[in-house]
């Protein structure tokens, strides 16, 4: 597809003819009338509809190849015969082309600089989760690089070992081969790549060292380490070659113009040494090492999350490059451990039975699978490769028995079970299942009460609804709480005390860094009948005020999926009405319909069966299409009828539909359905003051489109989730609070959005960004955007240069596409949410920031034009604040300005009644995909069931699945919300 929509190029040798290709010749557009608005959006695909000059090679003339060699001749009569005729000047009748494209012009987009710093707000005195890092600028400090090449003895390949096998090979080198090595320290990355200050005697070594790859990591006192080292002396064990090869040298002198924002590449090759010595240190004192954080469970006492799984508490720490100097950030970080002991009473314990005959091996095969256990009768460590199908006292094998004095071995088919009574004698139910410790070619089969699970290892699956919500109610830490946890890491760590880290000249303060905020002001808000507000602590209510936009409810039905009574739904559906028409003043009629499952379905029925069964009753009782239907499900984030049932409703009727769940009903709870109700069906419920009066700086001034993108990847426990692309934007101009979504399936773990701008064959772009130009174009009195605000979740500093050249050069491509010359002016800003850095206040009190506060400063980058911000109020734990990046500005903002509009957009979010952390189009993306990959979750359920919904099958034939388009009726709406 990307060859047919190249032109060609100035190259004197020629391409083979292309018969499915039209030849792009030089026509001239001055004959073609161009459009002259996005009345024909399609306007560069309508062009192709006009015949072209017709090639001018024969599709059956062979052509003469050239040689590439720099003696081949040419001769005067094969370069005429090579040389193309100009095209004629009209473009002759009948002729109709594959596709004429016109290219948009290659733009590059780099990182702006930081205009000037944010003068707007109170002034705030802070500290930060930042340590000073001192360095001396004459300090001549060379680290040298070399690259580690670990193969097992007479293989030519280090392909399937894993990182703590490679860990445990260059520990015992340590210990081996000091001398060798000049007793330097040195830090490895547990790949391919080791660090050294000063360099090794030798430019190339190699060593041969021995180890059990059995039991390579657990044994920790010094007596069982001295011990398992006599043992591998002795040759038992596995060999590995180890070869240490010198790479590159690296000045650590960078590292004094860190506050200079010199982001050079020798100055991120010392960063990797310094962050490489960080994990060195984690790992010489038995931490569990994920990335840049390190996790123990003598930090804090585990975190209890139900079932096989526990939270471990521990620190993130990396240095940072700053406006203040050179930084290390730290921060309190927690991952999911599977709980320690043996298999069976985890399981047990995750299943929640009490006897070892009630498990289910099918669940406790997705929970084992690939997790390391210790045999009881041997101390032998493995993975879990299976779970056998059949028991202990079932599955056989042949046992061989050496023959005596020459004689020929015997073989004798044993049960699992029979085999571990005469060698063990310690079989207690052998009519379980054993694990599978092997591998496919060779499986090893142990019985299941033999086996221990070891400490320390991620739980890497999902986490059910349950366990998330215990996982973040019990990491919450208070501002206060978390200073003092943090202060004792640096003392514990004793990151001053550490051999390389003092080879590189590098003290790091043990006090966190002073600065000073600013807080910015709320944004007045405007409310039914003109009412005003301005929120205090980031928050307001709706206590005698209406909704800015309602809409009209004449018509409604309520089904529930529940174990509620009739009477129960009865009950809520009378506190809908009432919510709505008395305290928001709605034309919200009484309910036409109350749907359940009366009698309850039978056992088996699918979800998708379910769903049908539910709509076939409420056709027979409502006479109108209604308005919205709201749906009461037993666990709405859990729930197997959810995607079902957004997918009937959105796709395949175009019916809005709420769905809910209420453990407690209050006013509360009901003011904020009706939030979302009343913003799904096209209503607006607040509006900016500062919107409504056209005072927007920039964007009140021109026609100006806002937009938020973000990637949803899926559960993590499914191999082939498919990741979905969702990308919003604002309409009705001059608007910012409505939007509309255009969401894409993509490839697997794909960060970078891939349909933004899609031309197919036909030379019609059908990307996403056509699509919402477009809809603001209709929806905005027929105006195109003049300018562009982008706001991008969800990517690292290490992918911005991705998101210039690749997401932003598309959407420069969808502009072009629409209408030639058509180039809206723009400003690309990034949001992070999942950064390490946290703001306290420092006057000692144990609360958070206050709403607003915002800095741009001293922990921000030295010359990107960067902040941080924190919107919210945080009651609970430490707020955590958005790190935005303004990567390109052609709108020209001023600081200020542009800072207080992302402030204001945090307030239009249409579900809260409180400022959120990002801006509400990110949310809304964010909101966008993750419903659309319920719709995915419908189909799989659907395919595994036996029915056949097609467009969304997950099938590995079909290749990547489709979404299910959005009925026309509820397309442009805010179905999201």
């Amino acid at each position: 597809m990307e060859g047919l929509d190249k032109e060609p190029s100035g190259s004197t040798t020629p391409s083979p003819p292309q018969p499915e290709k039209a030849l792009s010749s030089p026509l001239s557009l001055s004959t073609v009338k161009e459009p002259t608005s996005l009345t024909k959006p399609s306007s560069i695909a309508e062009l192709s509809k006009l015949p072209p000059p017709p090639s001018q090679i024969p599709t059956n003339t062979t052509q003469p190849s050239i040689s590439s060699s720099p003696h081949s001749q040419i001769s005067p009569k094969t370069t005429e015969y090579l040389s193309l005729p100009p095209p004629p000047p009209l473009i002759p009748p009948g002729v109709v082309p594959d596709k004429l494209k016109i290219e948009a012009p290659m733009e590059c987009f780099k990182i702006m600089s930081r205009p000037q710093f944010g003068k707007s707000g109170g002034v705030v005195p802070l500290l930060t989760n930042f340590f000073r890092v001192s360095f001396p600028t004459n300090a001549d400090v060379m680290a040298y690089q070399y690259d580690v090449s670990i193969k097992p003895k007479g293989r030519e390949s280090s392909r399937g070992l894993p990182k703590d096998l490679l860990r445990s090979i260059m520990e015992k080198v340590k210990q081996l081969y000091s001398h060798e090595l000049g007793n330097k320290h040195f830090a490895y990355d547990g790949e391919k790549s080791l660090y050294t200050i000063g360099s090794l005697a030798n430019n190339h070594i190699e060593f041969e060292v021995v180890i059990d790859r059995r039991s390579q990591r657990h044994d920790n006192t010094q007596e069982q380490k001295s011990k398992k080292m006599r043992e591998d002396r002795t040759g038992k064990g596995e060999s590995f070659i180890v070869s240490i090869k010198w790479a590159s040298k690296i000045s650590m002198r960078e590292l004094s113009v860190a506050a200079k924002g010199c982001d050079s590449v020798k100055m991120q090759d010392a960063l990797r040494v310094l962050d490489i010595a960080l994990r060195e240190n984690a790992v010489q004192r038995n931490y569990l090492l994920v990335r840049q954080s390190f996790f123990h469970t003598t930090f804090a006492p585990p975190l209890d999350l139900g079932g096989a799984v526990q939270g471990c508490r521990g620190y993130h720490s990396s240095f940072r490059p700053t406006l203040g100097g050179l930084t290390l950030n730290m921060d309190v970080s927690t991952t999911m451990l599977i709980k320690a002991g043996p298999v069976l009473d985890v399981l047990m314990r995750d299943q929640r039975v009490n006897n070892e005959m009630d498990i289910n091996w099918s669940r406790a095969k997705s929970i084992l699978k690939g997790v390391k256990v210790r045999t009881m009768h041997t101390g032998v460590e493995s993975k879990i490769n299976d779970i056998s199908v059949a028991p202990c006292d079932k599955l056989s094998f042949s046992l061989k028995t050496r023959g005596s004095d020459g004689a020929d071995p015997s073989f004798e088919d044993l049960t699992i079970a029979e085999y571990f009574r005469r060698r063990w004698n310690i079989v207690r139910f052998p009519n379980l299942p054993c694990l599978d410790l092997g591998s496919k070619k060779h499986p090893n089969y142990v019985p299941v009460e033999l086996c221990e699970i070891l400490p320390l290892q991620r739980y890497t699956k999902s986490l059910s609804v349950y366990q998330r919500a215990s996982l973040a109610e019990q990491s919450r830490q208070k501002p206060g709480t978390r200073m003092e946890v943090l202060t004792k890491a640096m003392d514990l760590n004793s990151y001053n005390d550490d051999k390389l880290l003092k080879s590189c000249k590098v003290s790091v303060d043990k006090n966190l860094v002073p600065l000073k905020g600013r807080v910015l002001s709320p944004p007045m808000l405007l409310f039914g009948n003109n009412k005003l507000e301005q929120p205090r602590n980031g928050r307001w209510n709706f206590t005698d005020k209406g909704l800015f936009e309602p809409v009209k409810v004449p018509v409604w039905a309520l089904v529930n999926f529940s174990r509620r009574t009739k009477a129960e739904v009865e009950n809520m559906a009378r506190q809908m009405h009432s919510t709505f028409s008395r305290r928001f003043g709605v034309e919200f009629e009484p309910c036409q319909a109350i749907v359940g499952e009366y009698p309850p379905p039978p056992y088996g029925t699918s979800p998708s069966e379910r769903v049908n069964r539910m709509f076939d009753r409420l056709k027979s009782q409502l006479g109108a299409k209604p308005t919205i239907v709201v749906c009461i499900l037993q666990e709405r984030k859990s729930s197997d009828v959810y995607g079902p049932w957004k997918k009937k409703c959105l796709s395949d009727l175009g019916i809005p539909t709420q769905c809910i769940a209420p453990s407690k009903v209050n006013d509360q709870y009901w003011t904020n359905v009706a939030l979302k109700i009343n913003a799904k069906i096209g209503g607006l419920n607040i509006v900016l003051q500062i919107e409504r009066m056209r005072k927007l700086p920039v964007i009140s001034e021109h026609p100006t489109i806002i937009i938020g993108m973000d990637v949803s990847h899926g559960m993590t426990s499914h191999a082939d989730a498919t990741s979905i692309a969702a990308v919003v934007s604002s309409v009705e101009w001059p608007k910012i609070s409505k939007y509309r979504a255009e969401t894409r399936t993509q490839s697997r773990k794909t960060e970078m959005i891939e349909s933004l701008y899609k031309c197919n064959l036909d030379g019609k772009d059908e990307g996403m960004i056509r699509n919402l130009l477009v809809e603001f174009y209709q929806s905005s009195g027929k105006r195109k955007p003049d300018k562009m605000i982008i706001f991008r979740d969800g990517v690292s500093e290490s992918q911005f240069d991705q998101v210039l050249n690749i997401e932003l050069s598309s959407v420069v491509k969808a502009c072009f596409h629409l209408e030639e010359d058509y180039r809206p002016s723009i400003t690309l800003i990034i949001a992070q949410k999942n950064h390490h850095a946290k703001l306290f206040p420092a006057n000692g009190r144990n609360e958070n920031v206050p709403p607003g506060t915002i800095v741009d400063t001293q922990i921000c980058h030295a010359r990107n034009f960067d902040f941080y911000l924190v919107p919210q109020n945080g009651p609970i734990g430490t707020s955590r604040p958005t790190h935005y990046h303004v990567l390109v500005d052609e709108n020209n903002f001023k600081v200020d300005d542009l800072q207080n509009t992302i402030h204001a957009l945090s307030y239009v979010y249409q579900r809260s009644t409180s400022a959120i952390s990002s801006v509400a189009p990110i949310n809304y993306a964010h909101l966008a995909a993750s419903q659309m990959q319920q719709f995915l979750k419908a189909d799989d359920r659907s395919s595994e069931s036996g029915s056949s919904i097609g467009r969304g099958s997950r099938s590995s034939h079909r290749g990547m699945p489709q979404l299910p388009k959005l009925h026309p009726k509820v397309s442009a709406s805010m179905f999201f919300c």
